[in-house]
């Protein structure tokens, strides 16, 4: 029922009445918000610290690829929880939403470069269910065929994860891990990398970039870096090829340290890990 009663919010965010909205701007290509952008996102939580938060969703303008986009905006949205999630209460159904580019893009690109908290006022919290429309006794029905990106758990399979990823977007490549500063692939790894040769070979229309990411390194023009995440995406391509995917079905690109999803330098190992990553840009299902 919980399931239901989330995806009938997310439809519903646009639509209501008495839920408002606060949004905040970007620079191209940047996740972190500038000194102006951050006052008002301060004296908003100042204002609205017995509110209750419903959603927050990001965007993007166009420029870059749709899985960049798609990463940025995730990046935003993050960047934006972690600074109001002690100050501002949140529903127990909150949802994050990032839409890259994919949505009704302004002509002027700076207000496409947003994130958008959607909220429900102190005044208005006894009504809270009515204004979203929630009815717990009445089972909602839903197209099957919409996924929201967050039921897709980091812990599903990797198969079920692909088959719910659609084309443009990305999904990281769960435990893969390497010898350090190389692009060897450590013997614990092998298991997800036959369980992604498996898919690729029982999904034939199945196209993928595979992604490299490092840590650690603040500079993103690196050129070591850069090569070294091109080369450990490289080597899961390899592995792949070698095991009898044709080549064309796979592509690889390099990062290095640009694309974070916490700032660099990291606060500890598991911020170092998660941007020390893998992942896999659906180009072709």
């Amino acid at each position: 029922m919980k399931s239901f009663l989330s995806i009938f919010l997310f439809f519903f965010i646009a639509n209501t009445f008495a839920q408002e909205q606060f949004a905040v701007y970007f620079n191209s290509d940047k996740f972190e918000l500038t000194k102006t952008e951050n006052k008002k996102l301060n004296d908003w939580m100042k204002l609205h610290a017995k509110d209750k938060i419903v959603a927050i969703n990001g965007y993007t303008d166009e420029d870059g690829t749709s899985g960049y986009n798609d990463t940025l905006s995730k990046k935003r949205v993050k960047h934006i929880f972690e600074i109001i999630k002690e100050k501002v209460p949140f529903r127990e159904d909150f949802e994050s939403r990032s839409y890259g580019e994919n949505f009704n893009q302004s002509k002027n690109k700076a207000e496409n470069r947003k994130v958008t908290i959607y909220y429900i006022e102190e005044k208005d919290l006894a009504r809270e269910n009515e204004i979203l429309g929630i009815e717990e006794e009445v089972e909602i029905i839903v197209d099957s065929t919409f996924v929201l990106d967050e039921i897709i758990g980091d812990d599903a399979p990797l198969e079920e994860r692909i088959a719910k990823t659609k084309e443009g977007k990305t999904l990281i490549l769960k435990d893969i891990n390497f010898y350090h500063n190389t692009f060897g692939v450590m013997n614990e790894s092998r298991p997800i990398l036959y369980d992604l040769f498996r898919i690729m070979e029982n999904n034939p229309r199945l196209e993928i970039q595979i992604q490299g990411h490092v840590c650690c390194n603040a500079d993103v023009t690196d050129s070591r870096s850069i090569m070294l995440s091109r080369e450990r995406a490289k080597a899961i391509k390899q592995f792949l090829v070698y095991q009898g995917i044709r080549a064309v079905r796979v592509s690889f690109q390099g990062f290095g340290s640009s694309m974070p999803l916490y700032p660099i330098p990291e606060q500890n190992e598991e911020e170092r890990v998660a941007n020390r990553r893998v992942e896999i840009l659906i180009v072709k299902k």
